[in-house]
């Protein structure tokens, strides 16, 4: 499998980095600081097409018409829930392939402000194969590129923008108090930390001052639990996030869900988170979906709450999405509440996550499924 599609011309604009950008403009005959304009343009402006970016002479817009593309999303579906919290687009790349893209709108909680957060897939499909995910049960195809990752946060911080404008316009928020995009997360389709150095370059092109400046507290990285790719991370110069999905508190039980446990059972995933944490001085999130009759009893919640206790963490229980494919239901609210009172017990500190985008099929690789359907 090849990283990002071979693609010679032309050439997309976003899988560029600035460096690389201004690399570029210098080699088409333009000033440096031409490519510090182009990248504006593209990342702060969000300008979709090169006669939109105005501040470009007419001869090196045409330049780039022949040359250079600026995104390769094809919008298939975007569904927006009934409660309007939530969006959810799919899209199609230019050799076919569909990833999915959610929006999700959360109100003050009396802790955080107004949030926007886009959910972001890294892969066509994925290869763990997480037997309750929708992708997993997918497989795998391609790696995303970088301006196929950044692509998709575009995409929804022109609709966030675009939400502001009316919000000031109806006297709802001052001009001062634009928002877009306040969060990302790296938790859609695929491994993030399979596709390492993709991912981390679009971290950084989100990161940019100069472009959306999303504020690298603000992007969340997840995985599986590759324990050679957590500890690279913790040697990053990025103040991300790490999220690691646990869904078992033992080995027999996690590899019955997740063939990863395998090559990486939980003691040497914990030891590197604890690195992580040591390296970082930053807690590590746990995801731990709550799959009905398979990992969450009251038992296993105790199990888990020693397996972390000590640890600087948070503990994030979701219930599961049902799939087609997939064995497992989800359990109920006494159920979710008794697990989360079992790792209290531990000093564990956890969240039952909002549930967002249900009626839209918002978990991941269930809209793509849903298209591959039809088709």
């Amino acid at each position: 499998m090849t990283s990002a599609p071979n693609v010679m011309s032309p050439r997309s604009l976003l899988d560029c980095s600035r460096a690389e950008l201004e690399a570029l403009v210098v080699e088409m005959g333009e000033a440096p600081y031409r490519g510090r304009q182009l990248w504006r343009a593209l990342y702060h402006e969000l300008r979709e097409s090169f006669d939109d970016m105005t501040s470009l002479s007419r001869g090196f817009r045409a330049a780039l018409h022949q040359r250079c593309a600026i995104g390769q999303l094809e919008t298939v579906y975007h569904l927006t829930s009934r409660d309007g919290s939530t969006d959810k687009a799919l899209f199609r790349l230019p050799d076919g392939e569909l990833i999915e893209t959610v929006l999700m709108r959360y109100a003050p909680d009396g802790h955080r402000k107004v949030r926007r957060t886009v959910c972001v897939s890294t892969q066509a499909g994925c290869a763990m194969g997480c037997t309750f995910c929708a992708t997993g049960q997918q497989g795998f195809r391609r790696h995303l590129s970088v301006g196929e990752i950044v692509s998709q946060v575009m995409f929804m911080e022109r609709l966030a923008r675009k939400e502001d404008e009316l919000e000031i316009a109806g006297g709802m928020r001052s001009k001062g108090d634009r928002q877009g995009v306040t969060n990302v997360v790296f938790m859609g389709m695929g491994e993030p930390l399979a596709n390492y150095d993709n991912t981390l370059n679009a971290v950084r092109t989100l990161n940019d001052e100069q472009g959306l400046h999303i504020g690298a507290r603000r992007i969340t990285v997840s995985t599986v639990g590759l324990v050679p790719q957590i500890v690279r991370l913790a040697n990053e110069p990025l103040q991300v996030n790490l999220a690691v999905s646990l869904h078992a508190p033992d080995d027999v039980t996690r590899a019955e869900t997740m063939p990863v446990n395998q090559k990486y059972p939980l003691r040497p995933l914990i030891e590197a988170c604890k690195t992580y944490i040591d390296k970082t001085g930053r807690r590590v999130f746990f995801e731990y979906v709550l799959l009905h009759g398979q990992n969450d009893s009251v038992d296993q919640a105790r199990e888990l709450g020693r397996l972390l206790a000590g640890v600087l963490c948070h503990v994030n229980l979701s219930p599961v999405n049902p799939t087609a494919d997939g064995p497992f239901g989800r359990p109920t609210r006494v159920g979710r509440l008794a697990f989360q009172d079992a790792l209290r017990d531990y000093g564990v500190p956890s969240t039952i996550r909002m549930e967002k985008g249900i009626d839209i099929d918002a978990g991941c690789g269930q809209l793509r499924a849903r298209a591959v359907g039809v088709e």
